[in-house]
C-alpha cells in the first residue's frame, strides 16, 4: 500500500497538512514526497511493490501534469507497449507511471481501460484543475472533503482529513471526480445482460477467471504472501498460487490459543499445497490491549468490521515484524459475489441479486475496508483476486437462479467449479462456511462481548446511547466501539453507512447478532 494526498489550494501547505498527512506515513514507509504543483499539492508515502529503484517514486510528472497513485495496475505491460508506440519514453518500471500519458491520450476516458486496484488524484497542468478516481470496488481507499474555503481535498484515510474538513465522506467507487461532479465510469454491481451459460459453463470460466485473477496478482517486485483461514476463499487462492509459483508459496494463519477453529484446516491446506506454513497464536489480553489500536486504524464503529479485524490486524503485525514480505493476496469478496450464510435465506433469485447488488456496493465501507487498513497499517499491500473484474463481472451476470444455494451447500458454483481437479482436499472444498471472526475462535467473539459488558450498566448504555441518532448502538460492545471511533473521528460516524448485518426482511434473519453463529443454518460451520 501507499498513501496519497491532493489538497486543492495552492495556499494550503502548512504545519496543519504535513501532520496530517504524516499520519498514514505507516501506508508508505520507503519514502515521501510532498510536491507543490502550482494549483495545489500533490503528497505521496511510498511503499516499494513495483519498480523499486528511486526512479519509481511519486509525483509522476510529464509536460506540466502530475500524479500520484496508490494502486496496481494489472496490464501496464500491453499499455505502456502501446504509449512506447505512441512515442511516450518511461523512467521506470513501476505500474503507475503509464497513468499520465494515458491521460494526456484518452483523458477521462482512461479509467475504463485500467485493470487494476487503484486510487488516484492527477493534477492538469492545462487546466489547472485536479481529476481524481477510484477503482470499482473501492479495494484501494480514498475520500474526500472541503476545507473552510470550499477547497477540495483528496486523502487514502479519513485520518488525514481529520481537522482539515468538517465532514469526511468516502470516494465513491468506479466514478472519478472532475470540475466538482463525480461521474460513475463502471458500476461493476449493475448487470446489462443476464449470462445464460449453463453450470458447466459457467463452472468452468469462473475456474479459469479465478486462475487468471490469482496470476496476475502475483507479479511483484517484492515479496508475496497469503493469509490462509482454511475456508474455501482464502484456500483456493493459495492452492493457485503454489501451482503458478516454483517455490513454495509462504502462508499464514492466526487463532485463539484455546479454540481456534481455522487453524486445522489451514494446517491442512498447506500440508495439501506444500506451503512454507506460519501459525500464529493470540490470546484475549492481546485481544483487548489491540482494541484501540484496531479501531483508530480502521476508522469504523461497525460490530462485524471490528471484530473480523482484530485476527487479521494481529497476523499483518506478525508478518510485518517477522518477515520481509511485503505482498499478501486475501480472500475477501467472494462471499459478496457467491453468497453468505444468511442469503441461503433469500427468498428469491432476483432478492439474492438484489441484495449481492448492495453488497458490492457497500463493499469499501466493511470487508474491503477491513482488509486494507488491517494490512497498511503494518506497511504491507492487500491483492484481492476475487475483485478481479473479469472475474467479477461474469459471476454478477450470472443467472442468480443459479447462484442460490438449491445444492444443499453454499457457494456450490465455486466450490464445484474446482472439484475433482487435486486443488484442495474434498473436506475443505466442501467445508461449511464459518465466519472469520468466530473462525479464529469463538471465544474471541465472546471475550469483547463480555468485556464491553463490564465498561456500562444498563442505565448508563441506555443513556449514553441515546446522543447518537446515526446507526445508534444497540448493544454495549455496539457502544463501546462508537466511543472508542468518536475519540479519533468525532462527528464522522456517517462514513459507514450502517451496520453490517443479515438482510432482517428475510425470514431467519431477523437476528440481533451480526454474527453467523446466530443463524439456525450455522449447522457444522463452527466446527
Amino acid at each position: 500500500m501507499c498513501s496519497i494526498i491532493g489538497y486543492c489550494d495552492p495556499a494550503c501547505l502548512s504545519d496543519d497538512f504535513c501532520r496530517a498527512f504524516y499520519r498514514t506515513k505507516s501506508r508508505g514507509p520507503d519514502d515521501t514526497r510532498i510536491k507543490d504543483v502550482g494549483g495545489g499539492i500533490l503528497g505521496f508515502h511510498r511503499l516499494s511493490i513495483m519498480g523499486l529503484h528511486p526512479e519509481g517514486m511519486q509525483p509522476f510528472s510529464l509536460r506540466g501534469d502530475s500524479v500520484v497513485c496508490n494502486g496496481e495496475i494489472y496490464d501496464f505491460l500491453p499499455l505502456r507497449g502501446e504509449l512506447k508506440a505512441k512515442g511516450y519514453v518511461f523512467q521506470s518500471d513501476s505500474d503507475c507511471e503509464v497513468l499520465l500519458p494515458l491521460w494526456r491520450e484518452y483523458g477521462t476516458d482512461m479509467f475504463r481501460l485500467l485493470d487494476a486496484e487503484f486510487a488516484c488524484v492527477i493534477y492538469d497542468g492545462k487546466t489547472h484543475s485536479f481529476v481524481a478516481a477510484r477503482d470499482p470496488f473501492g479495494i484501494r481507499p480514498l475520500y474526500y472533503g472541503y476545507d473552510k474555503n470550499g477547497a477540495i481535498i483528496f486523502a487514502s484515510e479519513p485520518k488525514n482529513l481529520v481537522g482539515l474538513t468538517e465532514k469526511i465522506r468516502a470516494f465513491p467507487p468506479g466514478h472519478y471526480y472532475k470540475d466538482g461532479v463525480f461521474f460513475c465510469y463502471n458500476d461493476i454491481s449493475a448487470v446489462k445482460e443476464v449470462c445464460r451459460d449453463d453450470l458447466e459453463t459457467a463452472c468452468r470460466n469462473i475456474r479459469e477467471k479465478l486462475i487468471a485473477g490469482v496470476k496476475k496478482r502475483l507479479v511483484a517486485d517484492a515479496k508475496v504472501g497469503f493469509l490462509l483461514s482454511g475456508g474455501l476463499d482464502s484456500s483456493l487462492v493459495c492452492a493457485i498460487a503454489a501451482r503458478e509459483s516454483k517455490e513454495p508459496i509462504r502462508t499464514f494463519a492466526i487463532g485463539m490459543e484455546k479454540d481456534a477453529i481455522d487453524l486445522k484446516y489451514a494446517r491442512q491446506v498447506a500440508d495439501f499445497i506444500g506451503s512454507d506454513h506460519t501459525e500464529v497464536y493470540m490470546t484475549p489480553e492481546e485481544v483487548v490491549a489491540s482494541l484501540e489500536t484496531v479501531i483508530e486504524a480502521l476508522g469504523t464503529w461497525d460490530i462485524t468490521t471490528v471484530r473480523a479485524s482484530m485476527g487479521m490486524y494481529l497476523v499483518c503485525k506478525a508478518i510485518h515484524e517477522t518477515t520481509d514480505i511485503r505482498v499478501l493476496l486475501t480472500g475477501e469478496i467472494s462471499d459478496e459475489l457467491f453468497g453468505y450464510k444468511y442469503t441461503d435465506f433469500a427468498p428469491s433469485a432476483a432478492e439474492f441479486q438484489k441484495e449481492a447488488e448492495k453488497r458490492v456496493r457497500e463493499l469499501h465501507m466493511y470487508d474491503v475496508l477491513r482488509a486494507d487498513r488491517c494490512i497498511s497499517v503494518n506497511s504491507l499491500e492487500a491483492r484481492v483476486p476475487f475483485g478481479d473484474l473479469d472475474f467479477a463481472r461474469y459471476v454478477m451476470a450470472l443467472d442468480p437462479k443459479m447462484k442460490l444455494n438449491k445444492y444443499g451447500k453454499g457457494k456450490y458454483l465455486l466450490r464445484h467449479a474446482f472439484e475433482g481437479l487435486g486443488y484442495l482436499p474434498d473436506e475443505i472444498l466442501w467445508r461449511e462456511k464459518a465466519a472469520f471472526s468466530d473462525a479464529v475462535g469463538h471465544s474471541m467473539v465472546d471475550d469483547l462481548k463480555a468485556f464491553a459488558e463490564t465498561r456500562y450498566t444498563d442505565e448508563e448504555f441506555e443513556e449514553k446511547r441515546k446522543q447518537y441518532t446515526h446507526a445508534q448502538p444497540f448493544t454495549k460492545e455496539s457502544l463501546f466501539y462508537r466511543e472508542i471511533f468518536e475519540q479519533y473521528y468525532p462527528g464522522q460516524a456517517e462514513m459507514v453507512a450502517g451496520f453490517w448485518m443479515p438482510n432482517k426482511s428475510w425470514a431467519g434473519c431477523n437476528v440481533s447478532d451480526p454474527s453467523a453463529r446466530v443463524l439456525s443454518n450455522y449447522g457444522d460451520s463452527g466446527k
